[in-house]
């Protein structure tokens, strides 16, 4: 991996021909839609896993393994899928048969007219992979807004992109109803309120992508202090809500960074080290050795 995201722009050129590239420049936000079946069938699909600079959402019907970040899921049948900007990720199509519609764009595609900056979603902050199985109606009716996208798409309607930015929305917004209950609650309560805007700050500060970047969040007083809120109030908060200590949260996430930059870049682990916040090349080393029981060295050496 290279230490920059491949750009949307990067995506259309390794992948599809020069004309079609030439095409979506001239739209705002870099709007594609295309079918899974064609890519498969073309074997285009070279599972290359790094990070992106854009969005895609996927509808996928067979059966793949998707890998996100560190994490593997394998899917059948019918799939609702979201990747975003945070998480490096591919997947492997287990069968020629696999079908579906997939579409890439920028955050300035909707963060125009709409306002809506995808980053700040539940859908896209959340730790958890945005992988939904979708059956029956659900299905029915996710299916129907892509082959509008599709269809739209091919049009010479003048604008036929606003058109696709409402589908978009609503092909989001459906993702967010899928997402576990606690962001369908009525009644936010205070632990609950915390706990996002925590998860959020946590969040804003991945994916380190420069050498000039720091992770500078490390401790639970940290967040506490952009929060004003007292830490002990904080920690009661973030373990009420997910069972877990807020420094759990904060080594969990600084792992999974610290993975992706030894595995996917070619900085030095003092480099890394630095830029996750730690004074010490050695400080790192014992903070990493104490979470995976191996060196910084000899996990990137797998």
């Amino acid at each position: 991996m290279k230490g920059t995201p491949e750009t949307i722009e990067q995506f259309y050129k390794h992948k599809y021909d020069e004309d079609l590239c030439i095409e979506i420049k001239k739209n705002t936000g870099q709007f594609g839609v295309f079918r899974v079946e064609d890519r498969i069938r073309t074997g285009t699909t070279s599972p290359s896993f790094i990070r992106r600079n854009f969005f895609k959402i996927m509808l996928l019907q067979g059966d793949s393994i998707f890998h996100y970040g560190d994490k593997s899921i394998p899917v059948t049948g019918n799939t609702l899928l979201f990747f975003n900007p945070h998480v490096p990720y591919t997947y492997e199509p287990l069968s020629l048969d696999s079908k579906g519609i997939f579409c890439v764009f920028s955050n300035e595609f909707l963060n125009g007219n709409f306002r809506l900056d995808l980053l700040k979603l539940p859908l896209f902050t959340t730790k958890d992979q945005p992988v939904f199985s979708i059956k029956g109606d659900d299905f029915s009716e996710i299916k129907a807004v892509f082959e509008k996208i599709i269809k739209e798409a091919d049009t010479d309607y003048v604008y036929k992109y606003e058109l696709i930015k409402h589908y978009l929305c609503e092909l989001i917004y459906y993702g967010m109803k899928l997402k576990p209950i606690e962001y369908n609650t009525e009644a936010v309560n205070a632990a609950y309120r915390i706990t996002s805007v925590f998860m959020e700050l946590l969040e804003r500060q991945f994916p380190i992508e420069l050498k000039i970047q720091r992770f500078e969040f490390r401790l639970p007083k940290t967040f506490a202090d952009q929060l004003s809120i007292h830490v002990n109030y904080l920690n009661r908060c973030i373990k009420k809500q997910t069972g877990r200590t807020t420094t759990d949260h904060i080594a969990e996430r600084l792992i999974s960074e610290a993975k992706a930059l030894l595995k996917y870049t070619k900085w030095d682990i003092s480099e890394i080290s630095y830029v996750l916040g730690f004074e010490e090349q050695s400080h790192f080393t014992n903070f990493f050795k104490k979470y995976t029981n191996v060196t910084p060295g000899s996990f990137r050496q797998v």
